[in-house]
């Protein structure tokens, strides 16, 4: 079978894993309403304890001084991806740009199914989601604002669904933080049936370990364009299913990853 449908991989998985691996995920999601911000809570630690524990290294033997001294080269040397964007400026990106922002994550030929991404086995089972969150986005391909990367066919898919673009913005920003106007959110998807055919449980595993090397060569390749970028995790799964046209029960939402441009102050 040349072309495989997405469904064809429900033939191969074992009912019983799926449901564990779902049932799991699911104590993971987080629901973000205006109706709930008042009601519910996640921890009852006040500023002073979150500090404390917050942003720290931990060591084994903090009342010894048993450690060896890095050397102090010059960071700005290293490969390193830049600050998380603190406010995004409401500016358009060039479809260029877009588009080179995907070529790390693409096969290198249509002959190879290898990509710039480690995948455990090959299954590749994370899926790219490409949303514009604004009108002006320049040279946008499509009347729809949602593509679905073909890393392998090296093109972009349009999903056939109708979702305007204040509705995106409901799915992906419902929870009040102020980050400004992020002009693309690119969405990481686990498409289960195709991560847990092979490797059961720890399939799982494998493909929250892809989508972490997936983000990290984006936001690299996004710092050689001059693109800011955040991570970003304060979305409803199924709010963002809906406003993609997928299935919640199939495609596990991982995390968002808005790009833009932001501010020098910042």
């Amino acid at each position: 079978m040349k072309n495989i449908p997405h469904d064809y991989y429900l033939r191969f998985i074992n009912s019983s894993v799926y449901d564990d691996v779902l049932e799991f995920h699911y104590k993971g999601n987080f629901i973000f309403h205006k109706a709930f911000k008042d009601r519910t809570i996640l921890h009852r630690l006040d500023e002073k304890h979150l500090a404390q524990l917050t942003g720290n290294e931990l060591a084994f033997y903090p009342d010894l001084d048993l450690t060896i001294k890095l050397p102090q080269d010059n960071r700005e040397e290293s490969l390193c991806r830049n600050e998380s964007c603190e406010h995004f400026l409401p500016l358009p990106l060039e479809f260029s740009d877009v588009e080179k922002l995907m070529c790390p994550l693409l096969s290198k030929s249509q002959d190879s199914y290898k990509r710039g991404y480690p995948s455990a086995g090959a299954l590749y089972p994370a899926e790219i989601f490409l949303c514009s969150l604004t009108e002006e986005n320049s040279n946008w391909p499509s009347a729809g604002k949602i593509l679905h990367l073909l890393p392998r066919s090296r093109k972009f898919e349009v999903m056939q669904i109708e979702t305007d673009i204040e509705e995106l913005k409901a799915a992906l920003l419902s929870s009040f933080n102020n980050i400004g106007t992020p002009s693309l959110a690119l969405i990481y998807a686990i498409y289960m049936p195709k991560n847990l055919f092979k490797y059961r449980y720890r399939g799982y595993r494998m493909a929250l370990m892809e989508i972490g090397s997936i983000y990290m060569l984006v936001e690299l390749q996004a710092k050689s364009l001059g693109l800011a970028c955040r991570l970003w995790s304060a979305y409803t799964d199924t709010m963002l299913c809906r406003a993609l046209g997928i299935n919640p029960a199939l495609f596990f939402p991982v995390c968002v990853h808005f790009i833009g441009r932001q501010n020098e102050t910042y």
